[in-house]
């Protein structure tokens, strides 16, 4: 029956209706609060779709009880949205981690290839790359991978943009998938796993200092609010 959370299965979900629930998810999160609204139009800028389109699909969606819908708010996922989206981007994340640890691609070219895979791969293939890829908890860029039941544990890490000064920190992720991005990142030593210390936040969202290793970095705020780190210990 339309409306009711369970009125529609894994097995029923068409490929489009897969992304537009793992997107919105992907927006939320960004938010740092994967319950939250978000706007259709931002929806309709990330998919690069008209906000025609995208209204209709959220109708769909909403109609099987996978997304709400709040006029002035915007649309969020319902418990079973959210648990759809995971299981999507469970797929995506261990073909990323296929990709870089069985193929040899680097972190920074695998998001558009693993879009495109993804899509088409069957549960037992996937499953399958999983185990070749040594059964990683993440994805190359850090982003925790989803168990098969569309579960996610929760995290304890926040943005390297309001994080202590001094305190040992460890990377977790990082929340850009822009290919330059990546790369710069990684010439700058700030990939997942790599400890630092913030050692001065200028005013105003200016630069902030870091002391990776024995080196010293500068980054902008902006590129600050792309990592996300945790306390080491």
């Amino acid at each position: 029956m339309a409306g009711d959370p369970d009125s529609i299965l894994s097995t029923d979900l068409s490929r489009t209706m897969r992304d537009y629930l793992a997107e919105i998810y992907r927006l939320a999160d960004r938010a740092d609060d994967p319950t939250s609204y978000i706007g259709t139009s931002a929806l309709a800028d990330l998919l690069d779709v008209s906000p025609p389109a995208v209204n209709r699909m959220v109708t769909r969606l909403k109609e099987n009880g996978l997304l709400e819908h709040e006029p002035y708010q915007g649309i969020r996922l319902t418990n079973s949205g959210r648990q759809e989206a995971l299981k999507q981007l469970r797929s995506h994340r261990i073909v990323e981690a296929f990709l870089v640890n069985v193929m040899g691609f680097g972190w920074h070219q695998v998001h558009e290839e693993a879009e495109r895979m993804s899509q088409g791969l069957s549960d037992v293939l996937v499953e399958r790359m999983y185990r070749m890829a040594h059964e990683p908890s993440h994805c190359p860029h850090g982003e925790p991978i989803p168990l098969p039941d569309g579960t996610l544990p929760e995290s304890n890490d926040e943005l390297l943009s309001i994080a202590p000064l001094n305190v040992d920190l460890e990377i977790t992720r990082v929340r850009t998938r822009e290919s330059d991005r990546l790369e710069y990142l990684a010439a700058l030593g700030l990939v997942p796993g790599r400890n630092l210390q913030v050692i001065h936040l200028a005013p105003f969202n200016g630069p902030i200092q870091l002391k990776v290793g024995s080196e010293y970095r500068i980054v902008g705020h902006n590129l600050a609010e792309l990592i996300k780190v945790k306390p080491l210990g």
